[in-house]
């Protein structure tokens, strides 16, 4: 590999000294999808995924989210090729020299953030997320929240549709089409959006420091119920949200050369 990316304890670890000969494909299991890891498998061979080098994820973001979240930690690096819809995460699909694109390959590693929940009976719940976590109103009356950041309150009363602290590599999803800010990808920030919010009108959010512990806590929980979601994992009816990043956790994604994550993201900003 070309780049370098930091491991997850911090220190730089080149990629041009990783082992990628092992191949393990995974389908999101759409027909296309299917169809691309049999003609794979028929050129490269395939190892199962615990010995496997390198992942080669085949589908679209979903499938990549799945992907992430099922090797978080174990910095086994994902290459995607889309095979499903948006493919914001994915590589262009080509059947050929893939052994060559992944020695030439440009990794991200993305810190995921921990989503931890107290609910209404009391129980607790702990989730990590690559995009977003999530607050949303369950029933047609809006949310109240009050949040803290490191402790101290920072809005006694958010009335809205739900609120989201993201990722830099998650600012582009959900919190973009909540009219969030786009982060670059190494920005040590994560982005503080309301959705939809009715008072105060002109609060439009915040930029934290990645290293904030965000709380949200749901004032008339059971009048107004509220669900909290980490990228795919739910729980609802709450009663408050810890929201902060793991330092200590991360995925690398791989992607061609030209067509990096930050590449990506700094597309984005540009309408292309």
């Amino acid at each position: 590999m070309n780049a370098r990316v930091s491991s997850t304890d911090g220190q730089p670890a080149p990629m041009s000294q990783r082992n990628l000969e092992k191949i393990a494909f995974l389908s999101s299991g759409m027909p296309e999808a299917d169809e691309a890891m049999a003609l794979l498998v028929r050129r490269y061979g395939k190892y199962d995924c615990d010995e496997a080098d390198v992942i080669v994820a085949l589908g679209g973001d979903g499938l990549m989210l799945q992907t992430l979240h099922r090797f978080m930690g174990e910095k086994k690096p994902i290459f995607g090729m889309n095979r499903g819809s948006v493919g914001f995460l994915m590589n262009e699909f080509q059947a050929n020299s893939l052994p060559e694109r992944l020695a030439a390959a440009e990794a991200s590693i993305i810190h995921p953030l921990i989503m931890r929940v107290t609910d209404i009976d009391g129980k607790r719940h702990e989730a990590r997320a690559i995009n977003e976590v999530s607050l949303l109103r369950q029933t047609y009356q809006a949310a109240k929240l009050q949040i803290f950041i490191d402790g101290r309150e920072r809005l006694d009363e958010l009335i809205c549709d739900g609120l989201l602290v993201a990722t830099p590599a998650g600012s582009t999803a959900y919190n973009l089409s909540a009219n969030g800010p786009i982060l670059p990808l190494d920005a040590p920030l994560m982005a503080l959006t309301p959705i939809s919010a009715f008072r105060p009108r002109r609060w439009r959010g915040a930029l934290l420091p990645d290293k904030a512990r965000v709380r949200v806590c749901v004032l008339e929980s059971s009048k107004r119920p509220v669900s909290a979601v980490a990228d795919h994992f739910e729980v609802r009816n709450v009663e408050s949200v810890e929201v902060q990043m793991d330092h200590e956790t991360g995925v690398i994604i791989l992607h061609d050369p030209g067509h990096s994550l930050e590449e990506r993201i700094l597309r984005e900003q540009f309408g292309y």
